[in-house]
């Protein structure tokens, strides 16, 4: 058994979604002073790799509560984006060589090599992202899940943030910030994208990891 660790670490120098906080780290107990270590930690519920269910965006969708912890965890396959340019939409065409994989997998991880780019600017900017026609036809197919290896599923400058509702509406959670997507060798592996059990939760960081049997 492999397990590829598909996390980034949380740290107060991280990158965040523009507008929002990085995580404070407040050192409130230290060995020297009291024998054992404890951080105080501030951060937003979709910090680094993290989880959306539905209550993120929809006012009676369902918390991280209401789902139940198989939820978090299945069959996955990774699609590979990489020959996307700058920009460029992730579309039907896209996911056609593996639509009949697809239709018996839990979640479906776009491989766009963004990854690569955390920690700068241009992680920001021009990354490719989920067409509103893809996203209809993902909520078809009776998955749980979509994750990404980018800041969201759309560009940063949207507004009406259209995959998000299309997804999140028929209860098909987003995950968001993945890497290492690339040393997953398998067409078929476990995917587990545990959250934290928060009360009302809209959202969660989450330590997402493939497991190739």
């Amino acid at each position: 058994m492999k397990i590829i660790d598909l996390t980034h670490v949380i740290a107060p120098d991280m990158q965040v979604y523009p507008n929002t906080e990085p995580p404070k780290f407040n050192h409130v107990c230290t060995f020297e002073k009291h024998g054992f270590r404890e951080i105080e930690m501030t951060l937003y519920t979709h910090t680094g790799t993290h989880l959306d269910c539905p209550a993120h965006m929809l006012q009676a969708g369902e918390t991280i509560e209401d789902l139940p912890v198989d939820y978090f965890y299945g069959n996955g396959i990774v699609v590979d984006c990489r020959q996307l340019q700058e920009g460029d939409k992730i579309c039907l065409e896209t996911i056609e060589p593996y639509l009949e994989k697809i239709k018996s997998v839990d979640f479906v991880l776009f491989n766009t090599g963004w990854d690569k780019k955390w920690g700068r600017e241009s992680y920001f900017k021009g990354f490719p992202s989920i067409s509103p026609q893809l996203a209809e036809a993902l909520t078809k197919l009776n998955i749980k899940g979509v994750g990404i290896d980018t800041i969201s599923v759309e560009p940063v400058e949207s507004t009406e943030l259209i995959i998000h509702d299309i997804l999140l509406k028929n209860k098909v959670v987003i995950i968001e910030n993945l890497k290492n997507l690339d040393k997953i060798s398998m067409d078929s592996f476990k995917f587990s994208c545990l959250p934290l059990k928060i009360q009302k939760g809209d959202g969660s960081p989450i330590r997402a990891i493939a497991i190739e049997e």
